[in-house]
């Protein structure tokens, strides 16, 4: 079944070269269908590429999802066009009287920050806050993730002696949970971050679980054992390039970044790196939102 987008959202046209099954809002207004209302709170700088990315495994299940994004007002986004966030983008004022059946709140360049200091903060609080009670099940991803293991559950970050980036191998260790149902013993991630949580107190915490993890990464998949909450500490929606785009990125503006672990072929900058995790990542949101939204929304909030 089809993702629900604006009809002029530039992320439809790749997506649709891409065969995902995308259905303009007036189209899919004339299926008899109650869709999922996923809302995007994207906090990504380059806001049109990462919409691609995300959209790309929403739209790869058999449940329509009506999607909509999200954008913060005590933040001005540098990267994307005025006109693009107006058109396609919405304020919290605008939807916190809404129920959504699913929410998604993505990364963001300010992890070495703390919290308190993100000039957005506060009102990211209030939108974590807002989602408890609106939302059936958020996901949470990188920066995203490190956000809501503070802002729930208490859990601090700390900065990595040196970058975590790269493609690792994790280990799944909750098989019989629906959120990595399919999934390998174990499989690959990419990472690219400077902080992580540490392990031990997420494993001993009460209220969550960890089910996949990484001897070089640390965890990558947690869920509060309700399934409210889900955090992903990595980036499995990346494309295959991302990590080069971001590597070549960082040398042209003279930081100095190591090159990306087990990526390039033969650590070779210069050579095109493959894509060794899209199907995981297929499964990873066709589970999210069959297990932890269809199956667990009312089909009426009121």
């Amino acid at each position: 079944m089809p993702i629900r987008i604006p009809g002029q959202l530039p992320a439809k046209e790749i997506l649709e070269n891409e065969n995902i099954f995308v259905m303009e809002e007036e189209q899919a207004t004339l299926q008899e269908i109650r869709p999922l209302n996923i809302v995007i709170l994207n906090l990504m700088p380059e806001k049109e590429k990462y919409e691609t990315q995300l959209l790309r495994f929403l739209g790869n299940t058999p449940i329509q999802v009506n999607i909509s994004f999200l954008r913060l007002t005590t933040h001005t986004s540098k990267n994307t066009s005025k006109y693009h966030l107006d058109t396609f983008y919405k304020p919290f004022s605008e939807v916190k009287n809404k129920k959504f059946d699913g929410m998604i709140i993505t990364g963001s360049p300010v992890e070495l920050i703390p919290f308190e200091e993100v000039d957005y903060w506060e009102e990211l609080q209030s939108i974590m806050d807002w989602s408890q009670e609106n939302v059936t099940s958020n996901l949470h991803i990188c920066w995203g993730a490190q956000a809501a293991f503070y802002h729930h559950y208490g859990l601090h970050k700390y900065e990595l002696p040196r970058k975590c980036f790269g493609v690792y191998e994790h280990t799944v260790l909750s098989p019989n949970e629906n959120l990595v149902r399919g999934f390998d013993d174990t499989f690959l991630a990419p990472h690219s971050r400077y902080t992580d949580i540490e392990y031990e107190k997420i494993r001993n915490h009460p209220y969550l679980q960890v089910l996949a993890h990484s001897d070089k990464a640390g965890v990558f998949l947690a869920a509060s054992k309700d399934g409210k909450n889900i955090m992903a500490t990595g980036h499995l929606e990346y494309s295959a390039t991302t990590l080069a785009e971001e590597y070549h990125r960082d040398h042209e503006r003279g930081i100095e970044t190591q090159i990306p672990e087990n990526y390039f072929p033969d650590d070779d900058p210069e050579k095109e790196p493959l894509y060794r995790w899209k199907s995981h990542c297929s499964l990873l949101f066709s589970n999210w939102l069959n297990y932890y939204v269809y199956q667990a929304t009312p089909f009426e909030w009121d």
